[in-house]
């Protein structure tokens, strides 16, 4: 696979992430084997890895959208698509970014108040070790799907591609709004006294340090891309449409061939008996 370089702010926060999730499943596959040593070497099983497995596949699983997104593999159907003239494909993309918009904008009004509930209670998973899988896959989803509506954009200016000032005005917009949300929640980290917030320490410590990562990967977003053009996907041609190949060859019929000289004896294709 030929993959999308980032340009932009929300290319490089979506490939960050995707560059840590790529590592996730080493992570899983190392702690399960953990787990199986520990059970049936030394009879000691664990009651985290089971536990920790399912978190992390959860982040796989949710992050895992975005990557798809900024490197266009998801699934599409190409039946009208491709007999479309230009204009009707642009229609048909600016069509797919709203209908993506107002699925995220349904999600994140419906979801907002138990995603916040969940986080400020530190609701845990209900088993012996007890993970805060709810309170932070929750809130996850939301931030994913808000990403993704951005990233859906940012591939409709890209692709087409728009103008350079089109293009830099979206980039602003976009650093300007991840820095203002990231500003935003941290200081909701460290709430007042009064505040039923029970987020242990170390999570809002850890929390608030993506935060921060956030922000350096809009900011340097801007800074590295802003007067870039997007590449073009380099197109991988047939290796048969590089030859000027006989038909006759192509159809599995090849012209005899002299094993002496090397030339055609006849101009009539040789007919298998």
């Amino acid at each position: 696979m030929i993959e999308h370089k980032p340009t932009g702010p929300v290319d490089r926060l979506t490939y960050t992430l995707s560059r840590v999730a790529m590592w996730a499943p080493a992570f899983i596959v190392a702690i399960i084997f953990y787990e199986v040593v520990m059970r049936y070497v030394f009879l000691r099983p664990t009651l985290w890895v089971n536990e920790m497995s399912l978190w992390v596949g959860g982040f796989i699983f949710i992050t895992s959208g975005l990557y798809a997104m900024q490197q266009r593999s998801h699934i599409r159907i190409f039946v009208l698509y491709d007999l479309a003239p230009s204009w009707a494909r642009r229609l048909f993309d600016i069509l797919s970014v709203i209908c993506v918009v107002i699925f995220a904008f349904a999600v994140l009004w419906g979801g907002f108040g138990e995603a916040a509930a969940k986080f400020a209670r530190w609701e845990a998973f209900g088993t012996a070790w007890d993970p805060p899988i709810p309170a932070t896959n929750k809130p996850l989803v939301l931030i994913t799907v808000f990403v993704l509506s951005i990233q859906s954009f940012s591939n409709l200016i890209r692709d087409w591609p728009a103008v350079a000032w089109i293009r830099q005005v979206f980039d602003i917009a976009v650093a300007i709004i991840v820095v203002g949300l990231c500003l935003w929640a941290l200081p909701v980290l460290w709430p007042s006294a009064e505040s039923d917030m029970v987020v242990p320490t170390v999570w809002r410590i850890f929390i608030g340090l993506l935060l921060l990562g956030s922000i350096a990967m809009s900011v340097w977003g801007i800074v590295r891309d802003f007067n870039t053009f997007p590449e073009p996907i380099e197109v991988i041609h047939d290796p048969l449409q590089e030859h000027d190949l006989p038909d006759d060859v192509l159809s599995g019929h090849p012209p005899a061939v002299d094993a002496a000289s090397g030339k055609i004896t006849d101009d009539e294709p040789h007919q298998k008996t």
